[in-house]
């Protein structure tokens, strides 16, 4: 695949964003926190619209979330193009919801509203291989030690075995169309899961450190150290 072949390709972009806060212990919901002035979402949207600023961008909330959304974007003067979808009872179902309303496009990314230093070199990666292969999703070597059981008995595993999973997941927009046709498992951990449960196979790719999940408190911290260094890619 050349270059041309790269950026003539339509891409699509559904950001889940359906945090309630309650771990942040604050009311208002997580993707909408302030970080450095500015809520934690639109830091998302931004990293991919400096990708590629023609990408289709769906925002998936709640539906009681979307008010207060579109007057953050105005009292933020907020204007990159995006459309705003009402999420369902699950994840899987806001992705299904997302999927709706899709414009035509070749590739479709799942990512979470709540982890706005995701590099561009991890998008790029992403699509790239999800082009050649049909399914990329971003993921670490595990760093820490492991252990499995409870807290009253437990055993060492091989961490060299595992790795821990980010965002965006991109995929072939018909291979992720199919797998959503199936009906919701309590298994299915994210979109991968999907894909894998309905026979179709997902490529590893390297993602980055910065690419946190903003979950905690701490988070917050982690993510503002990170975007006020000079240079940030």
């Amino acid at each position: 695949m050349n270059k041309t072949d790269f950026h003539s390709t339509q891409r699509s972009v559904i950001i889940v964003a359906g945090g309630s806060g309650s771990r942040m212990k604050s009311d208002r919901p997580k993707q909408f926190l302030e970080l450095l002035g500015k809520p934690v979402l639109m830091y998302t949207l931004e990293a991919f619209n400096r990708f590629d600023s023609t990408i289709d961008l769906i925002v998936v909330l709640p539906a009681d979330q979307i008010p207060f959304w579109e007057q953050l974007c105005l009292n933020h003067d907020f204007v990159i193009r995006h459309q705003v979808v009402a999420g369902g009872d699950t994840r899987f179902h806001s992705v299904k919801n997302g999927l709706s309303a899709l414009s035509v496009c070749d590739l479709v990314a799942i990512h979470d509203g709540v982890r706005p230093l995701v590099s561009q070199t991890t998008i790029e990666n992403c699509f790239s291989i999800a082009q050649k292969q049909g399914a990329a999703i971003p993921v670490l070597p595990v760093i820490e030690s492991l252990r499995e059981g409870n807290m009253e008995e437990s055993a060492p595993v091989d961490r060299s075995r595992y790795y821990s999973v980010q965002t965006p997941q991109i995929f072939r927009t018909s291979t992720l169309l199919k797998a959503y046709e199936q009906d919701f498992n309590a298994l299915f951990t994210d979109d991968a899961s999907v894909v894998e449960s309905a026979g179709f196979r997902v490529k590893l790719v390297e993602g980055n450190r910065e690419n946190i999940k903003i979950t905690h408190p701490v988070d917050l911290r982690i993510a503002e150290f990170f975007l006020s260094r000079p240079g940030r890619k």
